[in-house]
């Protein structure tokens, strides 16, 4: 494989430019949450992840969202105290619990979900189909590579 040029500066190194992309497409979609839901982007990746997975416990949320568990954790909290979530004991593990989405955590699930495929759709209005394939392709690989360079211990460097 040919490796590229080293970048010249920050603005070219391709983490640092995935960051800094995904950042301001999370902002914008930050946005349209909490002016009409309330909720910050913490909040809103464990929601969709209980929407999608139904009841998971908090380690179990820190590894699907790839969010700190302190971050976890609070976002859980807020969710608990606006009665979106609720814990439920963890049969298998009793030192642990599972947190579900209540029923009006899913209700408002589904009043976001809409908004966040329009919202997709707007992103991405500018791209054809095979190129929307292609990315969601490529950041698969990406995030996969990136799996394996934790698991083998690889020297971390700025993002």
């Amino acid at each position: 494989m040919t490796r590229s040029p080293v970048p010249a500066r920050l603005a070219d190194f391709l983490p640092y430019l995935l960051s800094v992309t995904s950042n301001a497409v999370s902002g914008r979609v930050a946005d349209a949450y909490r002016a009409q839901f309330g909720l910050r982007i913490p909040e809103w990746r464990v929601m969709a992840v209980l929407g999608d997975a139904g009841a998971l416990t908090q380690r179990e949320l820190t590894s699907a969202t790839l969010m700190d568990k302190v971050a976890v954790n609070r976002a859980c909290k807020a969710l608990e105290d606006r009665a979106l979530a609720a814990r439920i004991a963890n049969e298998r593990d009793g030192r642990s619990h599972h947190l579900a989405l209540t029923e009006e955590g899913r209700a408002m699930h589904g009043r976001i979900m809409p908004l966040a495929l329009a919202m997709e759709e707007r992103l991405f209005e500018r791209f054809s189909i095979d190129d929307r394939e292609a990315f969601a392709r490529l950041l698969t690989r990406l995030r996969e590579a990136s799996a394996e360079l934790g698991h083998q211990g690889a020297a971390g460097g700025p993002d």
